[in-house]
């Protein structure tokens, strides 16, 4: 046994061993030679046998030594692994008389010894704080963790393999932007040197991605980091992973068909059915998803209609509404944002079916098409799942003239202290001068939706390395 080797043949997996001698009687032994790798999670010792529980990216696999294969020397070294230690085993296959598979070493090598102690084997990391810290322990100890983390990767792979197959190609877009724009929301800002110029982190990528259909990509789309410098809750993480997607000459409700799928799709491949429990509900993702107003989803929520409020420009009567309901409100707050907070403070957390919110205030929505029928209002819709936003959809605004005024009026909320006001992006607006097509367009959220089909109680436990506060 040497100290940190440079490699290991390995020739078999944990889980391909597995599945190729399940026939394999106990007591019976093959001529099979195999070189296995991975992580020493138990060991055990009585008097001349022992025992390794070797763990590998596919599962687990009992390696057994005798004294008398070995020699006094060869069984020396395999008593000196530690739990933890990384090593590679040499040995034939065979299947102990209690009908454990295993592999009969010949030789065994530590690759990386662990230098630290193990969680207990029992228990695991019970610390939560700690899990989030050292995801690595919480990844080797915790089969939940390991059960989430490969959730992750069937469903960012099927993201990709359900926009190709409806004919949308990846793309990339700036990390670092001249203007935080295509959300609402509030940036981190940094400083290039060389430039001497302020840099925002993005919050989305949504104004370039419109930049490449007026290049003339009419179905794009990115699967993205962005970033909001805002709180931190089972709902909210900084850094976050969201799809974002476009697709010229169809509007929303195209889009909305489209979403529709694509969350049928991903909980296809995370769980292997368009069933979803929800608590005590079980929800049926082949159903036809639910599409109601805002004002619709407020008044079956609270038992109080808005539309006539609204509609008449009751300013006093929509505020007076929201404070019979307990909803907080600025005094500075236009009408739109007072009915999307009524909305978001007492209607959204009991949506818990997939439903379509259809049409948001202006004030609120500045990069969509204004509403067909409803004053005031944009063709923006959001997939609420489980009392969360899921995904915001849109038909795109594209006229330059009506781009600017929203852009100045977002100007104008953020002078009056609205510090997550859409910045004006000027080259924006001289590239839509060229022309945009209609377009529909959408967000998705992808942590967000990998919670709740795992049932995770937060973003964190789906976000392997979630933002924490510093120790110290």
């Amino acid at each position: 046994m040497t100290g940190y080797p440079y490699r290991f043949d390995r020739t078999a997996y944990a889980r391909d061993l597995q599945e190729r001698y399940t026939d394999l009687e106990p007591g019976s032994e093959t001529t099979d030679e195999v070189r296995v790798a991975g992580r020493a999670m138990t060991t055990r010792e009585h008097g001349k046998i022992a025992f390794i529980d070797l763990q590998d990216p596919t599962g687990r696999l009992q390696l057994f030594a005798q004294q008398a294969v070995l020699g006094d020397d060869g069984m020396e070294s395999f008593k000196g692994v530690g739990v933890g230690d990384i090593i590679g085993a040499s040995g034939v296959v065979m299947r102990t008389r209690r009908g454990e598979l295993s592999v009969k070493v010949s030789d065994v090598t530590i690759l990386a010894p662990c230098q630290r102690s193990m969680p207990e084997k029992w228990h695991g990391m019970t610390d939560v704080e700690s899990r989030y810290r050292q995801r690595y322990l919480d990844l080797i100890t915790n089969p939940e963790a390991q059960r989430i983390m490969k959730a992750r990767i069937a469903m960012i792979s099927s993201i990709r393999s359900f926009m190709e197959d409806r004919g949308f190609v990846e793309v990339e877009t700036p990390l670092l932007q001249p203007i935080a724009g295509g959300a609402v929301a509030r940036p981190f800002v940094t400083h290039h040197n060389a430039l001497d110029i302020d840099l925002y982190l993005r919050i989305a990528p949504e104004l370039y991605l419109k930049r490449l259909l007026i290049g003339g990509a009419e179905k794009v789309y990115e699967l993205n980091r962005s970033f909001r410098n805002e709180g931190i809750s089972t709902k909210h993480n900084p850094e976050f992973t969201m799809l974002e997607g476009y697709e010229a000459f169809v509007d929303w409700t195209d889009t909305m068909a489209l979403v529709e799928d694509l969350v049928r799709a991903t909980a296809r491949a995370v769980n292997g059915t368009a069933e979803l429990t929800i608590g005590d509900a079980t929800i049926d993702l082949d159903e036809p998803f639910k599409r109601v107003t805002m004002f619709e989803a407020i008044e079956q929520a609270t038992g109080r209609s808005m539309e006539k409020l609204w509609d008449d420009g009751d300013e006093s009567g929509l505020r007076g509404a929201a404070e019979d309901l307990g909803v907080k409100i600025d005094p500075k707050w236009g009408l739109g944002k007072v009915l999307v907070e009524i909305f978001e403070q007492r209607v959204e957390k009991l949506l818990i079916e997939p439903t379509f919110v259809c049409g948001f205030p202006k004030e609120v929505s500045p990069l969509a098409k204004d509403h067909r029928s409803i004053r005031d209002f944009t063709e923006q819709a959001d997939l609420l799942i489980a009392g969360l936003e899921i995904a915001p959809i849109y038909s795109e605004l594209n006229d330059p003239a009506e781009q600017r005024l929203r852009f100045e009026q977002q100007a104008a909320a953020r002078a009056a202290g609205d510090d997550e006001a859409q910045l004006p992006d000027e080259d924006f607006l001289e590239a839509l001068a060229f022309g945009m097509p209609p377009a529909g367009g959408f967000g998705f959220g992808v942590d967000r939706l990998l919670a709740i089909f795992t049932g995770a109680s937060s973003l964190r436990e789906v976000i392997l390395f979630p933002t924490l506060r510093p120790l110290d």
